[in-house]
């Protein structure tokens, strides 16, 4: 007479996979039986637990780290955004006798420009910025648009001054400041 196995593989209600399975499994026990071990099934349960808690923190770990790496790529495509900008925008050929000076990263700086971009830097209409020690002179505009990217980038950026205009009650008024003062 066939085995039980046979007889449910000849009707169906099972596939060679299975049976082969059945059988390791079986197999096993009996060897860790034979070997004294014994196969509790508490045991089995807590270590399917601890497997399971285990995939678990993996997973965790696995999202953090892809979500700091998703903010390192994102601040990095904002610093070449930024970058593209201020290269894009840039106001060269502006070398002269006037002297500027700036601070960039606590070190104050010289920037020798004509005597209309030194006003327009005075008044506002221009502005500076830095980024990897280099400076951009850009429009007011192009740095308020960068300031919103990032504040750090900008290292002068004044307010602007109306035209200067002498009210009647100023004791001063007669009184001009000398084109040689400069800072």
């Amino acid at each position: 007479m066939a085995s039980l196995q046979d007889q449910l593989l000849k009707a169906g209600l099972t596939t060679k996979q299975k049976a082969r399975q059945a059988n390791s499994d079986k197999r096993k026990t009996s060897k860790q039986k034979r070997s004294g071990v014994k196969v509790d099934a508490s045991l089995q349960e807590q270590v399917k637990q601890e497997l399971a808690l285990a995939k678990q923190e993996k997973l965790a770990r696995d999202s953090a780290l892809n979500l700091e790496k998703k903010q390192a790529l994102l601040a990095k495509e904002q610093q070449l955004r930024i970058l593209q900008i201020l290269q894009h925008h840039q106001i060269t050929k502006v070398n002269g006798e006037a002297e500027y000076n700036y601070t960039f990263n606590n070190i104050i700086k010289k920037l020798f420009v004509d005597a209309v971009t030194h006003k327009a830097l005075v008044n506002g209409r221009l502005a500076l910025c830095g980024m990897d020690e280099t400076t951009y002179i850009v429009t007011a505009e192009t740095a308020e648009k960068v300031a919103s990217l990032d504040k750090n980038v900008i290292l002068v950026q004044n307010t602007k001054v109306a035209d200067e205009v002498t009210s009647e009650d100023d004791p001063y008024a007669e009184f001009q400041i000398p084109d040689d003062l400069m800072w």
